[in-house]
């Protein structure tokens, strides 16, 4: 959510000492716990991928393959190296996401009732071949261990959703992203590992109690597509690729006989009934994945909930205008979710507060 420069004004010393805590604590503050990275490495097919993604409970990995035969993406050289004697173990050429393998999934030929075998043909490409499909896999970051929070809140308010953290990496003392990193082994920073992190700072409340609607955080934004309940899986994923949307709103379809199920439709003041979002394939058996594409999107999500792959297809996470930040925030973090539909007291769709 856009309350960056909120924050940031308050953790500044000349506007409130108690707000020092967060220039002081340091992205390696953050990283304790973390897990090792979980990457696949080039030669790893999209199924490979998929199910990477689905065993880790991940949304993204890094590619790695061998030094000095790849160019990095967005130009990055990060490279893994012994920590004894300095040599060159892995390049990382560019980080997969959900919506770069939805993006390649829609591609031209996919989604007809008897196109099993140009499906399994697109599970068996390299995934080191689709990197780049969307926006946010163009590039490869790396963030310094010792960037502040403060630093770093304002760096993922910038679009950036992830990034490597090196440890004992060449760069010690540089702050901030980097392209350019060398270290022994890295750890993958969040924007949800930061806001949980923010979710649980007592000296935060003056601001979580800010109204969402409150223009000066910017929090919603209310342009918002959707989907009709009577879209199939495969024309969703569609138009998510040519939206390079993450997520989309299920809303009712109207009455209306011309209204196109094809195609993103204006949600405003629609009812919601449901999210798809990128994750969900994750939940899908990729040997079960070509009918189910067919399916419309409701059933598709009843499909993940009756299997136990999706917690629930009928609860929304929804807020009001009126809902503090506070709460938006936490729902976010308890839910898991990367965005929070806004409502009117009817259940209508104002807008969604996104993390960015």
């Amino acid at each position: 959510m856009q309350a960056t420069a909120e924050i940031q004004a308050a953790g500044s010393p000349r506007r409130s000492q108690k707000h020092q805590m967060l220039k002081d604590k340091q992205v390696k503050d953050l990283i304790v716990d973390k897990r090792r990275l979980v990457e696949v490495p080039y030669t790893a097919t999209l199924a490979d991928t998929i199910n990477t993604l689905m065993a880790n409970k991940v949304v993204a990995v890094p590619v790695a393959a061998p030094p000095g035969h790849w160019i990095g993406a967005g130009g990055s050289m990060i490279l893994e190296a012994d920590k004894q004697t300095g040599a060159v173990r892995k390049h990382y050429i560019g980080m997969v996401t959900m919506l770069d393998i939805l993006a390649h999934i829609a591609g031209n030929g996919c989604g007809d009732d008897d196109d099993d075998a140009h499906l399994t043909k697109k599970m068996m490409v390299p995934i080191s071949s689709i990197i780049g499909h969307c926006l946010e896999s163009l590039s490869l970051w790396t963030l310094s261990p010792n960037t502040s929070i403060v630093d770093c809140m304002e760096i993922f308010s910038k679009g950036i959703h992830r990034a490597m953290v090196p440890v004992n990496g060449r760069s010690e003392n540089v702050v901030g992203v980097e392209l350019t990193e060398s270290a022994s082994c890295y750890r993958m920073l969040t924007q949800m590992d930061l806001l949980r992190f923010l979710n649980d700072q007592q000296e935060l409340k003056a601001i979580m109690s800010h109204k969402v609607s409150d223009k000066q955080l910017q929090a919603i934004t209310d342009t918002v597509f959707g989907v009709t309940n009577k879209a199939k899986v495969i024309d969703v994923i569609k138009c998510m690729r040519t939206a390079s949307l993450n997520a989309v709103p299920i809303v009712e379809s109207s009455n209306e006989i011309t209204e196109d199920h094809t195609q993103l439709v204006n949600g405003k003041k629609r009812k919601i009934v449901g999210t798809f979002s990128a994750t969900d394939l994750r939940g899908c058996p990729v040997s079960k994945m070509q009918p189910l594409l067919n399916l419309e999107v409701l059933d598709f999500l009843k499909m993940l909930s009756n299997t136990g792959m999706r917690s629930s297809w009928r609860e929304q996470v929804t807020c009001h205008p009126e809902s503090s930040l506070g709460e938006v925030v936490e729902k976010v973090v308890s839910d898991n979710v990367h965005r929070v539909w806004v409502v009117d007291e009817q259940g209508l769709l104002e807008g969604s507060c996104i993390p960015k």
